[in-house]
């Protein structure tokens, strides 16, 4: 089965900006991730809902990736996600911090390992999306 893979390119999102990812999680999904940067393998941050994946279930993994080397992983089990549902994910990028809020509940903070600067790479896996507003 190929991977559902959705990717933009040649955009720009500057600190004070926000994206919104609306899709829908498909049944039986294990993981999905949504990932911002300069290209696939300089990514200012990579979201990741595990609903059972790598050995964790229900978790939200928070990473970033500096020429193809993944930093140290954050977790969060705040987990406002169902399979076979829609959800809206916002990321309010800042330059030293990006606030994730989902399903419109409490935000989520990942702090950003290096300046987010600009942002021009968005790749949606794994998710059916419906809408990307810049």
């Amino acid at each position: 089965m190929a991977a559902n893979i959705l990717t933009l390119n040649n955009f720009v999102v500057k600190p004070g900006h926000s994206v919104e990812v609306e899709g829908f999680i498909p049944k039986d999904c294990k993981v999905f991730a949504i990932n911002f940067g300069k290209d696939e393998n300089n990514l200012v941050l990579h979201f990741a809902p595990r609903f059972d994946h790598l050995g964790y279930k229900n978790t939200i993994a928070l990473n970033s990736m500096v020429d193809g080397v993944w930093g140290e992983e954050q977790r969060e089990s705040f987990f406002p996600f169902q399979e076979g549902t829609d959800t809206t994910a916002c990321f309010k990028f800042e330059k030293d911090k990006i606030i994730i809020e989902l399903n419109h509940l409490k935000p989520l903070t990942f702090l950003a390992r290096f300046p987010v600067e600009e942002i021009s790479y968005l790749s949606v896996r794994e998710l059916q999306a419906k809408s990307i507003t810049l």
